[in-house]
């Protein structure tokens, strides 16, 4: 109850799941974001497609068994791709197993027309998306078609992701086919599926910027999360021979090789436009 009237409760929704605090809210996003509309010299080159792979689930069980209300971060989403969508290069939107993309709406900045745009262009794409099974077979012939795969961040990227052999092959082939692979915040979740099946961990000794374990078990305190995270993903990529390049939820952007990421949401249009310049710099 004093929770509650302070604004730090996190509030509990329809399905038994809970959305950040008034506070959180308040404090960890905003109407409008930071995105720079920038008119870059576009990729006209055949490899244009950019995979994008989304999570199609809402609920992530915390330790204490209470379920985080998720899915993808609309801004780590769309800004990153408002860049790479201005510098020419366009879309494949999918998912696990094919169902609708998930959005964490209450993050999403309602007065930002840009990112309401982009919503609205893809829209049809994030309610029908390919399955990862569907993308395998019909287009892993065709990676001189492609830039790379980029993972957006938010919470829900670490509900099944990091345990689908579909994403870890995937991985591998922007890996082996030499494609960016593009991340940001929770994102790289996502790489943990590439030891999946005995297979060797592609990113030992990469230096990435990754959202801070110790942000993630502060923000309960206010409501943010209603739990302790069921694992810390900082701290099992370090242990997996990462190089964490940021301590804090910040706007650290970091390229290694083909990889390119970004510590959390306030690194997402630097991450636009670090992924749109190095991928037109290197395609061009």
């Amino acid at each position: 109850m004093i929770k509650k009237l302070l604004g730090i409760a996190p509030k509990l929704e329809s399905d038994g799941s809970y959305s950040p605090s008034k506070l959180a809210l308040k404090l960890g996003t905003s109407d409008k974001t930071d995105f720079e509309n920038i008119s870059y010299q576009k990729y006209k080159g055949v490899q244009s497609k950019i995979l994008v792979i989304f999570t199609e689930h809402k609920n992530l069980k915390m330790k204490n068994n209470k379920l985080f209300s998720t899915g993808n971060h609309p801004v780590e989403a769309l800004l990153p791709m408002l860049h790479l969508r201005n510098a020419g290069f366009e879309f494949e939107i999918a998912t696990p197993t094919g169902k609708p993309v998930v959005f964490e709406m209450w993050a999403f900045p309602k007065e930002d027309k840009h990112v309401q745009s982009i919503y609205a262009e893809l829209k049809s794409d994030f309610e029908s998306p390919l399955s990862l099974k569907e993308f395998i077979s019909s287009s892993f012939d065709k990676a001189a078609s492609y830039a790379g795969v980029f993972v957006p961040g938010g919470h829900g990227a670490m509900i099944g992701i990091p345990e689908d052999k579909n994403v870890g092959n995937v991985l591998h082939w922007a890996h082996e086919n030499d494609l960016h692979t593009i991340s940001l915040c929770h994102g790289p979740g996502a790489f943990l599926a590439t030891q999946l099946n005995g297979k060797e961990f592609l990113y030992k000794g990469y230096n990435m910027a990754v959202f801070p374990d110790s942000v993630d078990n502060q923000t309960p305190l206010m409501g943010y999360l209603p739990g302790k995270m069921p694992f810390g993903l900082s701290e099992t990529l370090k242990g997996l021979g990462v190089n964490l390049m940021n301590t804090k939820m910040d706007d650290t952007v970091c390229v290694d090789r083909k990889l390119i990421t970004g510590s959390s949401p306030l690194a997402s249009n630097n991450l636009g436009k670090l992924a749109a310049k190095t991928l037109l710099k290197e395609l061009s």
